[in-house]
């Protein structure tokens, strides 16, 4: 049996997508040089996040986006994965009838615990899945330390 976890704002980005292509859809013979952004929906990332013993594992959907499109900080324990998904040039040889891929830039960021080692976060990208391990940091067992009396 496969646990799946409820996301109460996957019907939401659904919804939004949805509008998107309607709003595309009209707003198509609008777009110009002016306002490339009329014909443009928003691009927000799929994303799974676990923890295992030693890490944390960030796994995000980019399919079709270069590595070098995408940018990866860190700041006060808040991780934050940007960059965009750019268009494909217009093909004039093929009538698209529906385009359901959504292109532009995305940001997401997740709030992070203290026992991470942000030194030694890693991050790969490979067939369109970027990874991300954000190892904890080892916990040293305290040692009774003896004090002398003098």
């Amino acid at each position: 049996m496969t646990l799946t976890r409820y996301d109460p704002f996957k019907e939401l980005r659904e919804i939004s997508r949805s509008l998107n292509s309607f709003n595309d859809f009209f707003n198509g013979g609008l777009a110009t040089r002016e306002f490339p952004q009329l014909n443009v929906s928003s691009f927000v990332p799929d994303v799974n996040t676990r923890e295992g013993e030693f890490a944390y594992h960030i796994d995000v959907d980019l399919p079709g986006i270069e590595k070098d499109d995408i940018n990866i900080a860190i700041d006060n324990n808040v991780l934050t994965i940007s960059g965009e998904r750019k268009t494909k040039e217009e093909t004039k040889e093929e009538d698209y009838y529906k385009v359901e891929s959504s292109f532009g830039r995305f940001e997401r960021k997740f709030s992070l615990p203290d026992d991470i080692d942000a030194e030694n976060i890693h991050a790969e990208s490979s067939n369109g899945v970027l990874e991300i391990t954000v190892p904890k940091l080892t916990k040293q067992e305290e040692q009774v330390k003896k004090i002398e009396i003098k």
